[in-house]
């Protein structure tokens, strides 16, 4: 992974010379004034950990299993997010942590938390290192250092239980590397989010993930049989059983609780078939409002695709939906259906009437297909912007159907009010019986203090989402970022009973502090 923005390097490109010159006359954005920082610039605070400390470490992982150097700590420090990436470019290290410890086990793990608990260690839990809300940045406000939990080390495939279609995983291994080992017994989890290319299973729990096939497959909370957790109190093994009445379900504090209840260490997930057939394609209708009404019958009445998406007015136009090809889109909103499995012909005919009955005009499987080659490149196309001068951020939230308008209204005009002028985009890429998603991208120009600008943003977007009635986060999690309106969408009671939990399983507040717990 790139240190200071997405992915692979190699894949890293400048924004074509009239890609620019548009984002200048459209939106004022210029070239920043300095250049990025250089990995061996980023400035680091000083480490506190004392160096028995680090030996301590070292006895249970073993030394070479604890990186201190400059590079481990810069590579570890925060998340994906563009305001993470703007402190990293500017050479900001001060969230890095003191050490980067790498397990090779739940029993090692268990140790880790004990020490730590006992020396007022934070530990910072860390799977692909792509949190877009501040969920790596742990406070230090009281602990003599900060230990970066790597979990890469626990990368197996452990059992695959083909009669019951579960398979059992260590958390640590990236979504292509768990397609690659399911596919050699025929199956798949059908988990594809925009971060499938280096976020980890353990990571996609810990953050109640949701893919881009979801209408087919289901949200990854949804692929959750059972999970084993370490926690400073002792081991949680939760999960026996497909259903049970057996009190509420433990395993729902741990999904969504990003590493702040617990590490988790093995994940019991529910497997499908690899699909026989994969088929996407693209349709047209005349507006949001009425792809809108065109997803809300597709998912209540049926049939629904295995991929459901629709881009609003100005996605369309700009064409982010098809990332490989920006800038070439059409007029009206496009939707993106995909079919995946058995009875694809069937599905698609049926999928075609509900959409040509509400006004939709086929446009053939070549949209699709784009969509689906580009579909992990967006985060690239984040980059080469911001490189470009321009901030460019995501924001997503849900809802139920009768208060969607609502919503969608309430974030375009927060963004517009704290920015200006800005670009601003939705989609919806996630449906339920009851409703769906919003997934907001804003691009603008930076001003003079690029960060307070989309603090500004993200504070007066924050605010509209919870008096439109919406969710803060649909998938992409609390953080650091989301933290203050998750206390008002789950009010005192909710974040005393998150406090009490917190209390009972880290006594000593050691795991991910300042994250998620209000």
């Amino acid at each position: 992974m790139l240190w200071s923005g997405w992915g692979d390097p190699a894949q890293a490109r400048e924004l074509p010379a009239q890609i620019r010159a548009l984002l200048h006359d459209l939106l004022g954005v210029r070239a920043p004034a300095a250049p990025p920082a250089t990995l061996e610039s980023v400035r680091l605070a000083p480490v506190t950990l004392e160096p028995r400390q680090v030996r301590a470490l070292a006895d249970l992982v073993g030394a070479e299993h604890v990186l201190t150097s400059d590079e481990a700590r810069v590579r570890h420090t925060r998340g994906k997010s563009t305001p993470d990436l703007m402190r990293i470019r500017a050479g900001d290290g001060r969230d890095a942590p003191d050490a980067v410890v790498l397990p090779g086990g739940h029993d090692e793990v268990t140790h880790l938390l004990r020490l730590c608990a006992a020396e007022r260690i934070a530990v910072v839990p860390f799977g692909g290192g792509t949190s877009v809300v501040g969920g790596l940045a742990a406070s230090r406000t009281g602990f003599t250092g900060v230990v970066c939990l790597d979990l890469s080390r626990l990368d197996r495939l452990v059992d695959v239980d083909t009669t019951s279609m579960i398979a059992t995983f260590e958390p640590g291994v990236r979504a292509p590397e768990a397609e690659r080992l399911l596919a050699a017994h025929g199956l798949t989890l059908g988990h594809f989010p925009q971060s499938f290319e280096y976020a980890t299973l353990g990571g996609f729990a810990a953050a109640r993930s949701s893919g881009q096939a979801s209408a087919g497959y289901g949200r990854f909370d949804d692929m959750v049989a059972g999970l084993t957790v370490a926690t400073p109190a002792g081991t949680l093994d939760l999960g026996r059983a497909p259903k049970s009445a057996a009190g509420p379900d433990l395993r729902q504090l741990v999904l969504g609780s990003e590493g702040a209840f617990g590490v988790i260490t093995g994940l019991r997930l529910r497997v499908r078939r690899l699909p026989a057939e994969r088929l996407y394609e693209g349709w047209r209708l005349p507006g949001f409002q009425a792809g809108a009404a065109a997803l809300r019958a597709l998912a209540q009445d049926g049939p629904l695709p295995t991929v459901l998406r629709l881009s609003d007015e100005t996605e369309t136009m700009i064409g982010l939906a098809r990332p490989d090809a920006i800038g070439g889109g059409d007029s009206g909103c496009l939707v993106i259906t995909g079919y995946e499995g058995a009875r694809v012909a069937e599905r698609r005919a049926a999928a075609s009437a509900v959409l040509s009955g509400l006004g939709g005009e086929p446009l053939g499987t070549e949209p699709g297909e784009s969509w689906a080659h580009g579909r992990f490149s967006a985060p690239y196309l984040r980059d080469s912007l911001l490189a470009a001068g321009a901030t460019v951020e995501t924001l997503e939230t849900a809802c139920f159907w009768a208060g969607l308008p609502r919503l969608y209204d309430a974030v375009r005009l927060a963004m517009l009010g704290s920015l200006g002028s800005p670009l601003v985009m939705c989609h919806i890429s996630h449906v339920y019986e009851t409703g769906a998603s919003l997934y907001f991208t804003v691009v603008t120009a930076q001003d003079a203090d690029p960060l307070a600008q989309w603090e500004r943003a993200k504070a007066a977007a924050s605010q509209a989402i919870i008096e439109a009635g919406g969710t803060i986060s649909h998938h992409h999690g609390v953080g650091r970022d989301h933290r203050d309106a998750y206390a008002t969408e789950i009010g005192p009671l909710g974040t005393a009973i998150l406090r009490a939990v917190k209390h009972e399983v880290d006594p000593s507040g050691i795991l991910n502090p300042g994250v998620l717990i209000p």
